[in-house]
């Protein structure tokens, strides 16, 4: 009986897609899938000013990076406060969702909606 030869690079390329895998979701959960976070007080002086949404979120969310995602080049015009870099904008999240930091939240005209309508938001970010 002869014995199947195994040769030792066989398990680089399993290993490489594995690599690259995990690189993506490093990516994707990371800071830099979304538009550069500013301060709550940047934030909330550049919407009263241009009438665009203030979207509070934080790293690892997959609730916010769906919303990301599917806002595309739309996320752009929204103002990105990342609530676990300015407390500040953690408290001003649990000021809107019964004490709790509940993200992605976005304050719209001084109207907050927690987890709002992907959709919604897009339609909101097209008019301004």
């Amino acid at each position: 009986m002869t014995t199947p030869i195994r040769h030792v690079g066989a398990a680089r390329p399993a290993g490489g897609v594995e690599l690259l895998i995990i690189l993506a979701l490093a990516l994707l959960l990371s800071p830099w899938a979304f538009p550069r976070s500013v301060s709550v007080v940047d934030a909330q002086r550049a919407s009263a000013a241009d009438g665009r949404p203030v979207v509070y979120w934080r790293p690892g969310c997959r609730y916010c990076l769906q919303l990301r995602f599917s806002l595309g080049r739309l996320a752009r015009r929204a103002h990105w406060v990342d609530i676990w870099h300015d407390p500040a904008g953690a408290a001003a999240v649990r000021a809107v969702a019964g004490g709790n930091e509940t993200v992605p939240t976005v304050v719209l005209g001084g109207q907050a909606f927690v987890n709002p309508d992907r959709s919604w938001l897009r339609e909101q970010l097209r008019s301004s």
